[in-house]
């Protein structure tokens, strides 16, 4: 959970509120502490009366640096006060693999925060519902009709017939505009190509529909529409509500982040509700259409214990998250990655020479050939340790007392992964913060990001790890492989691409990502 406390002042109007309830808040306080005779975690100083550590996370410094800061102080497990709320924050493999092996089902529910209330259909969505039967339900739904192997395979041609499409789009940017420069290159905005590219992808397996591109076949409109809510929903899931650490605070909406909210939720609502009826309708029609998700889980919702909540809920609320989280982190991987790449001119060379070693210039690569691609794939590895798509992954809480490392930590207790902190532990990196895809090739080639090397985890860990694995990875490396191998790139000056992060649940660089194109390959090969 990213913390955005957004000014000064909302902090004083919160003291100036909370300064009398600060008996309720003493008790409260004191009565979660450890048990007697029972060795805590250290908590951070410079706490604040009521507020906790809230303020240090007010200012420009992002909040998983900020916790990094903390942890090269008072080691890899440490407590913060979110208000009148207790946090553990780990920053350290062991311990992380020790929780996630030792606890795993006592740390697999998540908090209730005001964000997954009012966007996340009051708790229901997949990665933001509490560990229990609901949950395992959707999750197994998930995995055999859209994530397993075997369904990925049979929806291969989406992700294959998207990047080609895409792909030639991009080769007719550079045919339209190769005149306006002396040299032939093209300068094209890259961010937004990957968020179009992915969001057809995803959009097409769960609903049906591509919106963007020369062969979209649904509404341009509404798959900007669609864009903007999701890119909201991203924003305001990582958007820290006072309220959620000092819930007495509840009938006030400082900031106003509640109404926005919920705002965002109606328009999210309003578009799954339209993909519903059109699939109700096809169904009625058709005799059933299982091509896409959604129409999958119209003929098997009545398999799942929905605990309580209608069928419509669930499979708007299942859908939305899968289009959220399948097209955002591949989005923001390729950006990372692509200005990564070009930061590092030698590392482009060195993934052209392979890429045209593998694959020649006299074909289009295909996903038989990820495989041999030793060296770009290690590009992604070190992408994901240098920037991973959730540096603070998302929340979790302790659903049972548990003695970690010696440390007692309390049920109640939430617990932040910090593991942008994690996986720059020089104790594990060689140059931690330098990007060196070569680390893959050598003596780290055996660890991967599924979750079983716990000194690489950007999709997470144990029982809540992300589902979507494996077909993001397969986004990612075609992707990047296709663009590599199809264009010459450039940077439009000699200054180094800007690689700032902007605060919210993935950080995702602030400014776009521009860069010359010019073909490498054939014409008739695009």
């Amino acid at each position: 959970m990213q913390l955005l406390l957004q000014n000064l002042n909302a902090s004083i109007i919160i003291v100036c509120i909370a300064i009398a309830f600060y008996p309720l808040f003493h008790y409260l306080t004191n009565s979660s502490k450890s048990r007697k005779g029972q060795k805590s975690p250290p908590e951070a100083g410079g706490a604040w009366p009521i507020l906790g550590h809230l303020h240090l996370f007010r200012g420009s410094k992002l909040p998983h640096i900020a916790l990094g800061e903390l942890a090269d102080k008072y080691g890899p497990a440490f407590t913060i006060r979110m208000g009148m709320q207790r946090v553990l924050v780990v920053s350290d493999w062991k311990l992380a693999k020790e929780l996630s092996t030792n606890h795993d089902i006592h740390i697999s529910s998540r908090p209730k925060f005001r964000a997954t209330k009012h966007m996340g259909y009051n708790d229901t969505m997949l990665v933001l519902a509490p560990y229990g039967p609901f949950w395992r339900g959707i999750r197994k739904l998930i995995s055999s009709e859209l994530l397993s192997n075997r369904r990925l395979e049979q929806l291969k041609h989406i992700r294959v017939s998207e990047i080609e499409t895409s792909i030639k789009d991009l080769y007719k940017v550079w045919t339209e505009n190769k005149n306006s420069d002396p040299s032939g290159r093209v300068k094209v905005e890259m961010k937004k190509w990957f968020g179009d590219l992915t969001f057809n992808v995803l959009i097409r397996m769960v609903v049906g529909k591509r919106c963007f591109g020369t062969l979209a076949v649904g509404d341009e409109k509404e798959g900007r529409r669609c864009q903007k809510v999701i890119g909201d929903f991203v924003k305001f899931l990582g958007t820290f509500v006072p309220a959620d650490a000092l819930p007495f605070l509840g009938w006030l909406d400082i900031g106003g982040y509640e109404k926005a909210m919920k705002g965002v939720a109606k328009e999210m609502d309003s578009l799954a509700e339209e993909w519903l009826q059109e699939h109700r309708l096809k169904k009625e029609g058709m005799g059933g259409d299982e091509e896409d998700f959604m129409g999958a889980m119209l003929s098997r919702i009545e398999e799942i214990d929905l605990n309580g909540c209608s069928a419509d809920t669930v499979i708007k609320s299942t859908c939305m998250v899968l289009i959220s989280g399948g097209a955002e982190t591949p989005m923001v991987i390729l950006t990372w990655a692509l200005s990564l790449i070009m930061n590092h001119p030698h590392v482009l060379k060195m993934a052209q020479e392979e890429l045209d070693r593998v694959v020649g210039k006299e074909r289009k690569v295909n996903e038989s050939d990820i495989g041999h691609l030793m060296y770009l794939r290690a590009i992604v590895k070190e992408t994901f340790r240098l920037y991973p798509g959730g540096p603070l992954g998302v929340s979790r809480i302790f659903t049972k007392d548990c003695t970690v490392s010696d440390f007692h930590v309390s049920k109640d207790t939430w617990l932040f992964f910090n593991v942008w902190k994690l996986q720059r532990d020089p104790q594990v990196w060689s140059s931690p913060l330098e990007f060196k895809p070569e680390r893959f090739i050598n003596c780290n080639k055996e660890i991967d990001v599924l979750g079983r090397d716990f000194e690489l985890i950007p999709f997470g860990v144990g029982r809540r790890i992300c589902p979507g694995i494996t077909s993001a990875l397969q986004i990612l490396h075609l992707v990047l492989a296709n663009v590599l191998h199809s264009f010459e790139l450039s940077n439009i000056s000699n200054e180094a691409i800007d690689m700032t992060e902007m605060a919210g649940l993935t950080n995702l660089k602030a400014t776009p990502l521009e860069i010359f194109i010019a073909p490498r390959l054939s014409p008739n090969l695009y």
